[in-house]
This record gives C-alpha cells, sequence and structure tokens, in this order.
C-alpha cells in the first residue's frame, strides 16, 4: 500500500504545473523572526507554522509556553491536539501521541538528542523524553511532526517532538527579559521561589550575537494515597473456613494482599542554563554554538504503612475475619495478634532519597547556501548522570491485631499501643543504603546536502547522520544499619495521611533526618554490598545508529510535498551479569556477558499537500518507521522486589517496533488565525513488544540480610533454604502485531474584536495488539478545551484536559500493568500588562484536585489513589 502510494503521487505530481511554491521550512524559518505578543498573536504564529508546513504537525510558540500555566514544557504541550499527559506526581512528564507509548516517541532540541538520567529510585530508564528536564524559558518554538519525513532520525512511531531555543539574531540588541516568581502547593501547605533572566547582543552588522539564559525553578510536590499490593483468593486464609463454609464468603474473592498508606514528599530545584552564539557573516553561511547545562535536584522522602497478609504462613494464619464485597471483591477484614512469626505484622517503610542529575551538552551546526545547491554539517554531545541515587531505608514493624478497609486503610485494635515509637523496631534487622549509578550518553555526527531544480521536483535533500548512544546502570545495597526501635531513631510527633483509617487518627512520623541520622551513625558495611542486588541491577547498553537519505522536495501551483527513502544500521550491544548459584562478587569477568545485535531497515516516507492557493488544503502521508524499546528491556538484567517475589527483566533479543503509518487530514483557514481541522491516523504496528509474567527461581537476598524475615518466607512461593524463591518475572518479546486508529478534530477563532476566543481539540484513538489487548498509555478519547480573554492589558485563559481510562505500568518492580482512571486537569491562567516592559500573571493548576486512580483490570480491583492538590503560582516578567 505505501509503494502504490509512493507512485501515484509522484505520477501526479509530475504532470502538475512546473511552476514552484516558496520552500515551506525557509517559510517557517522566516516565521521565527516575527516579534509577536500576547495570545492572539502567539497562536497566529504557531497557526502559520502549522500550515506552511509539508508534515501534519502542530506548533506552538514562546509566547504560547508562557501563557499557559506550566512549570514545564509538557504542560505546555496540553493543547495540542493528539498530546495526552501522564500525570502520577499530579504534573506532565511524558507525552503521548496519537495514544502512543511515550517511550515510542523521540524529541530533540535544536535537532539533537538531549542525554537523560533517571531521578526515582528504582525506576529504569526510559527513550520517551522527561519534559520536566527542561524550563519553558529556554524555548522559542516547538513542533509536533506527526507524519514522518526521510530526513528526520528514526525511532519515532507516535511523533516527533522538535524544539528550537531562542537565537540571538532574531531578537533586539542587548535585550534583557525575566521573571521572578513564588509557586505555592495547597496540599502540602509550602510555597517556593523560581526566577528566570535571558540576555541577548549582537553587532551592528548583525553577523554576530549571543544570547545567554538562566533558570531557577522550586517546587514542593506532596502526594498522597492509597496503594494495594495485589490480590489473593480468600480460600487461601486458613482462619476463614468458617465463613466460606457458612456462605457468607466466595472462596474466590480477591482479598487485598496489603494496604498501603503511601506518602510521597519532594523538594525539587531546577537551575539550567542554555548559551546560544551565532554567527552569519553572510546570508549564505551560518554557524551556531550551543551549550546547555541543568543541575536538578529530587531529594524525596517517601512513607509506606502496609501488612501483607500472604507473606508466610503465620501472616495468612493471624487473618480471622473477611467481609465480602461487591464484583468478588474482599472489601475489608482483620489481623489478630499471633505468637507466629509474621502473625499480625505491620510493616513501616521509611525511604530517604537522595537524587541529583547533572545534564551538560555542546552543539555545533553549521550551514552554507550557494547558487543552487547548500549543505549543512552538525556535531555534538550530551551526558547526564545521576552517580549516588541513593537511598536510605528503615523498616521497623509492629506486632499487634488490626483491621482494614479498602477505601480508608488501616485502624489498630489498640491505638495508644500503635502510638508508643517502642513497638516499632527490629531485632534483627532494620533496613540499608542502596546506591544507584546511572548514565547516559549522546554522541552524534549529521551531514546534509540539498540541490535546488526549476521543476516540479524543486529541491533534493540527502545526507548521512551517525548517532551513538551508551546507557550504563548500576545498584549497591549495603547492610549494617543497626537494629533498635523508633524510640531509638527518634520521631518528629504524629500526622494524618491519606490511606490511614481516619477513626484511628494520627500515626508516628519518623521524619527524614532522623533516618538519615540513624544509618549515617550505623556500622554500615560499605566494604561488603550485598551481591545479588549488585548482580541483579547492573547493566550497560551501547547502540550505533548509521543511517543515509535521500528526500525529493516537490511543488506546484496545486500540489507540494516529498518522497523520500531512509536506510538505517542499527549495531547494538547489551551487558549483563549471567549467573547460577549462590550470587557472589568473585570473578566477576567471566559473569559479565555482552549480546550483540544488528539490524538494517529501509523506511520509505511520503508526504503530499493539496494546497491551491485558497482557505482550504488537503495533506496526505505515509511512512514506514521503527521505535525501539527502553534501554534497560535490550539487555539481560533482572530487576526484584524480594519482599513481594516479583521482578522484571530484559530481553537482548529484542527487535524494534515497525509500524507503516497512514495519515489524511483537511485543514480550513475559514478566518483569519481560525481554523477548522480534522485528522484521520492508523499505524499499522508489526513486531510488537509485549510483556509477560513467567516463573523464574532466583536468589531472595532478604536471605542475607534479615535472617529472621527468611526463616518465615522458607516454605512459601517456593522458597528454599539455600536462597532461591519461586518469582513472577515480567520480560518483553516480539509478540506480534498491533495496531492504531483514531482521528483529531481541532478547531481554533477569536471571536472578532470582543477580546474572546477560543481553541478546543478532540481525539479518538482505538488500538490492540493481536491478542486483542489494549496498548499502554492509549485513552480512547481525549479533550482539550481552553476559552481565552485578551483586552487591553488584561488576559486570561481556562485550559481543561480531559482523558479516558488509559493502560499504564505498574510502579513496583514486577507489578502487573494497571490501568489509570478518567483524568481531568483543569488550570487558569490571568495576566496584566503594565507597560511595554511590566507585566504580572497568575497561575493555578489542577483547581479540580483530581484523584489519579489505578485499578487491575476492574475499577473494583484498586491498585492506587494518589491525590497530589492544586497549585498556585504568581510571576513578575520584565523585559527592556
Amino acid at each position: 500500500m505505501l509503494s502504490a502510494a509512493v507512485t501515484a503521487a509522484l505520477c501526479i505530481a509530475a504532470q502538475a504545473h512546473a511552476q514552484t511554491t516558496p520552500d515551506a521550512q525557509e517559510r517557517a524559518t522566516e516565521l521565527d523572526t516575527i516579534v509577536v505578543t500576547g495570545i492572539r498573536a502567539s497562536l497566529e504564529k504557531s497557526l502559520d507554522t502549522k500550515r506552511y508546513n509539508d508534515t501534519i504537525s502542530e506548533a506552538i510558540t514562546a509566547e504560547d509556553i508562557g501563557e499557559f500555566p506550566s512549570t514545564n514544557v509538557a504542560e505546555a504541550m496540553s493543547q495540542i491536539p493528539g498530546v495526552s499527559l501522564d500525570r502520577r506526581f499530579g504534573q506532565g512528564e511524558r507525552v503521548s501521541i496519537d495514544g502512543t507509548d511515550p517511550s515510542l516517541n523521540l524529541t530533540f532540541l535544536d535537532g539533537h538528542p538531549v542525554a537523560q538520567a533517571i531521578w526515582l529510585y528504582g525506576e529504569q530508564p526510559n527513550r520517551g523524553f522527561d519534559y520536566t528536564l527542561l524550563a519553558p524559558e529556554i524555548l522559542g518554538r516547538l513542533e509536533v511532526i506527526k507524519s514522518s519525513e526521510a530526513r528526520l532520525p528514526e525511532g519515532s512511531l507516535g511523533g516527533t517532538v522538535l524544539m528550537h531555543t531562542r537565537q540571538p539574531l532574531d531578537l533586539e540588541a542587548n535585550s534583557v527579559a525575566g521573571s521572578v516568581g513564588y509557586n505555592y502547593s495547597d496540599q502540602a501547605s509550602e510555597g517556593k521561589p523560581s526566577a528566570s533572566l535571558l540576555y541577548s547582543w549582537k553587532n551592528p552588522a548583525e553577523t554576530f550575537g549571543v544570547a545567554v539564559s538562566a533558570q531557577h525553578y522550586e517546587e514542593r510536590v506532596d502526594r498522597r494515597g492509597l496503594e494495594v499490593f495485589g490480590y489473593a483468593p480468600a480460600s487461601s486464609f486458613p482462619n476463614v473456613a468458617d465463613q466460606i463454609a457458612a456462605g457468607g464468603l466466595d472462596p474466590d474473592a480477591q482479598v487485598p494482599n496489603s494496604i498501603n498508606a503511601a506518602w510521597f514528599q519532594q523538594d525539587r530545584e531546577r537551575d539550567s542554563a542554555v548559551v546560544n552564539l551565532q554567527l552569519k557573516p553572510s546570508d549564505a553561511l551560518e554557524f551556531n554554538l550551543s551549550g546547555l547545562y541543568i543541575r536538578e535536584n529530587f531529594d524525596n522522602y517517601n512513607q509506606s504503612l502496609y501488612s501483607f497478609l500472604t507473606w508466610n504462613d503465620g501472616t495468612r494464619a493471624a487473618v480471622d475475619e473477611l467481609v465480602q464485597g461487591p464484583d468478588g471483591v474482599v472489601t475489608g477484614g482483620h489481623s489478630t495478634a499471633s505468637d507466629v512469626p509474621g502473625g499480625g505484622t505491620v510493616i513501616y517503610d521509611n525511604n530517604v532519597r537522595e537524587s541529583e542529575v547533572t545534564t551538560k551538552g555542546i552543539d555545533l551546526r553549521g550551514s552554507f547556501n550557494g547558487e543552487g545547491w547548500g549543505m549543512s554539517g552538525q556535531i555534538g554531545r550530551s551526558e547526564s548522570e545521576n552517580r549516588d541515587l541513593a537511598q536510605f531505608f528503615i523498616e521497623p514493624v509492629y506486632n499487634g491485631g488490626f483491621s482494614w478497609d479498602i477505601d480508608r486503610g488501616l485502624q489498630f485494635d489498640d491505638v495508644e499501643a500503635s502510638r508508643d515509637p517502642a513497638n516499632w523496631g527490629a531485632t534483627g534487622w532494620l533496613g540499608n543504603n542502596g546506591i544507584f549509578s546511572t548514565e547516559s550518553e549522546d554522541e552524534y555526527g549529521q551531514l546534509d546536502f540539498n540541490v535546488k531544480f526549476d521543476s516540479v521536483f524543486n529541491q533534493l535533500r540527502f545526507g548521512v547522520r551517525r548517532a551513538r548512544h551508551e546507557e550504563s546502570f548500576a545498584l549497591n545495597v549495603y547492610g549494617g544499619v543497626a537494629v533498635g526501635t523508633l524510640a531509638d531513631v527518634g520521631t518528629i510527633g504524629y500526622t494524618d495521611i491519606d490511606g490511614f483509617h481516619p477513626s484511628h487518627g494520627q500515626h508516628i512520623e519518623v521524619g527524614r533526618d532522623n533516618v538519615l541520622d540513624w544509618i549515617r551513625n550505623s556500622p554500615v558495611d560499605y566494604d561488603n554490598p550485598d551481591p545479588a542486588s549488585y548482580l541483579n541491577n547492573t547493566w550497560a547498553l551501547e547502540q550505533t545508529n548509521t543511517a543515509g537519505y535521500a528526500q525529493f522536495d516537490f511543488g506546484s501551483d496545486l500540489f507540494r510535498g516529498n518522497v523520500g527513502l531512509r536506510y538505517v544500521k542499527s549495531e547494538t550491544d547489551g551487558s549483563g551479569f549471567v549467573y547460577s548459584g549462590t550470587p557472589t562478587l568473585d570473578d566477576l569477568d567471566s559473569k559479565w556477558q555482552t549480546r550483540s545485535k544488528d539490524e538494517d531497515f529501509w523506511l520509505p516516507s511520503l508526504n503530499v499537500v493539496l494546497d491551491n492557493g485558497g482557505d482550504v488544503l488537503y495533506r496526505f502521508a505515509a511512512a514506514k518507521v521503527i521505535a525501539w524499546a527502553p534501554y534497560n528491556q535490550m539487555v539481560n538484567n533482572t530487576f526484584l522486589n524480594d519482599t513481594q517475589l516479583t521482578g522484571s527483566g530484559g530481553n537482548a533479543d529484542l527487535s524494534p517496533y515497525e509500524s507503516t503509518n497512514f495519515n489524511v487530514s483537511a485543514e480550513w483557514y475559514f478566518a483569519d488565525e481560525a481554523v477548522l481541522a480534522a485528522s484521520v491516523f492508523y499505524k499499522d504496528i508489526s513486531n510488537y513488544i509485549d510483556s509477560s509474567a513467567t516463573i523464574e527461581r532466583q536468589y531472595n537476598s532478604i536471605r542475607d540480610n534479615d535472617p529472621a524475615a527468611w526463616a518465615a518466607l522458607v516454605g512459601s512461593n517456593g522458597c528454599t533454604a539455600d536462597g532461591y524463591c519461586d518469582y513472577s518475572i515480567q520480560r518483553p518479546r516480539n509478540a506480534g502485531d498491533g495496531e492504531v486508529k483514531g482521528f483529531n478534530l481541532s478547531y481554533q477563532q477569536p471571536f472578532g474584536d470582543t477580546g474572546f476566543g477560543l481553541t478546543a481539540n478532540y481525539t479518538y484513538a482505538d488500538g490492540e495488539n493481536n491478542t486483542g489487548d489494549p496498548l499502554p498509555y492509549q485513552s480512547e478519547n481525549s479533550v482539550a478545551l481552553s476559552p481565552y480573554y485578551e483586552m487591553g492589558p488584561f488576559s486570561g485563559r481556562l485550559t481543561y484536559n480531559w482523558r479516558s481510562h488509559y493502560l499504564a505500568g505498574g510502579y513496583v518492580a514486577g507489578a502487573a500493568p494497571a490501568s489509570v482512571d478518567d483524568y481531568a486537569e483543569l488550570g487558569a491562567s490571568f495576566g496584566w500588562t503594565f507597560n511595554d516592559n511590566l507585566s504580572l500573571s497568575l497561575d493555578a493548576m489542577n483547581l479540580l484536585d483530581e484523584e489519579y486512580f489505578q485499578y487491575l483490570g476492574e475499577k473494583s480491583l484498586p491498585a492506587g489513589r494518589y491525590k497530589s492538590g492544586r497549585r498556585y503560582m504568581a510571576s513578575l516578567q520584565f523585559k527592556f
């Protein structure tokens, strides 16, 4: 179908009139030099970029980003048709495009990748871009390219995001712009400052310029909720046999394995700087040198209070009552205190994490436009690291009776005893200190040529690109944390959190500093890390892609577009430890194994625009595309959760997703700054990568770290005295095929001179793999509405986004993927311009205080309920 479409388009274009239209890319570049202010002006500029692109695309400008209530670039993209955000911590991090997983879309800054290191302890590297990395102030323009071109780097299945920084020769000489602000979280009842500054200079001849921008941003993240760690049948609890026999309890009813009260607190800080040097000695020759530096602090404190009802025989025996609820789910129960190890045990995890990500990059671009031909090149390097992503962990326990409710959490039988710090502790093992080291690096080089013709085929582009990506990951876990009770560790009083039974009142809060002091003053054995943790979680991947392409641009009075072919050779080396028997750190060289995989791909593409210069234009696009799995899935690693006996791991034999994509759109520009557009997309995916769980025998490091807990585990879940248990391990595989089909509807219009206007869009996406399972992160329906008013010095805008439920990954290692319920986000932005130099903006996010609700297949089986609260921002902007 794709070959036939390419052939047909070429035949039509060859018969068209030979007069060519202005090059679309040149027109888009010219738009960058226009200085606009205000909501309407920025929307108009974005619309022009969309209209004159040859691809099916969307765009936003710097003014758009400034007008949205956004703390990062992802939030600024929330009104783009087909773009939806996942907000697990209350704000956008990664974006889906037309119903595809965020990890299957690529993002480039000024044409190059930006390396990313993870910030959350226990998380794995992902190819999808984390937009919390970038401050919105550094960008001048952003485009989402939904159809492909041969000249674009390979690796995107859903779309390619192109971000462009501000260039000094496009700005006024000696211009200064900046802001000071304050960001407030109502749930945390705490605020933080922010500031940004941009200075740009150029010489009088406008042949050389420098732009320097710096940003500082802080915010308090506070997420509270209730989590459920899996389910087990009621028949697995021996002391409720009488209830089952009496008919009051279904033996197959699903019992929550644990009800966890979870509280995540974080102070995020981001310092970033961008320097752009631009040299343009003539209209034909130009050089750009840019540097990027970002330092992010993601220190956080996470508390969890729960009990594993199925941890061992003693815990199961302690369950003496279950409450049958609707839909075959047990909604409550009681565990009595027991002399059996683990009986009536409640666990209180305290995870203090230190995380600092540093990202640096340098990029050099050059171009020359001769008489009828031109060439350009780009070379650079980007690296990101988090070498000491540390978790200081203590896990005191309380032995006593308690009841629980699936909607309200835990309630102790003896409230006073549960609030005594001396009753929380351990005699054998209390905690550990884990340190991840992760590093990501990109090196790239590209050379492009173009030759122009006076014919229907007005330009030939061709070039080569070589890019190398390295990802490394290692974990060391150290024991030796002193044992004791919370009376020894110290506490800071009592607190209320969601997920803790309201009739119980408050529970003990240890406090971040007490945890750090206890572990740092313990005799931690840093000379002898845990072997299993290191061997199972240490890996490296190197991927080198070498590509060449040729692309013809064509145009006439009626048609314009391009057709091209890209060739890609991919070489991947995935390394990890492979061993058998009891894990040891002896002879590591023999256990370190590298698996190599070489593949090549031919990727044709076609974009056709029917545009006779009128108000209506039509687009058609077709392309073959590929996208690789996340880095950790392409190596033989294994990440284990020794408490839950679950895990996840990689597969070095994975091949990339392959997809044939088709797009059709119609756009009616019926008035100035106005459009009504509809587009249809279809993605036929082969080599689909799915994850499935199988039982594997793995070594449980609890045997070495906590002998008492290990003794309780032996005999259950296949655990034997040699340290091995039956784990449910999720691994990826090329499982077959899949498809995504859907459409976008979008509308934009200012209502005359009233000051009012509206942007709105709707996306429908329907996709599944060959087994009928839904595709991750795909909402069937999503809506974005943004009415605005702008008159005189005042401007105001509401932004509303709603997406229907979607499948997302579990956040515990090896946890089954969970669905996220319908989610709505309401924001508001108000601005007042005092004069040409000074303005004020007030922004609000999550005004509906939406709940992020995860469930396992059915809503009656909750996996997590989280609230992050409303956020408010005030900012004073200045420019001279």
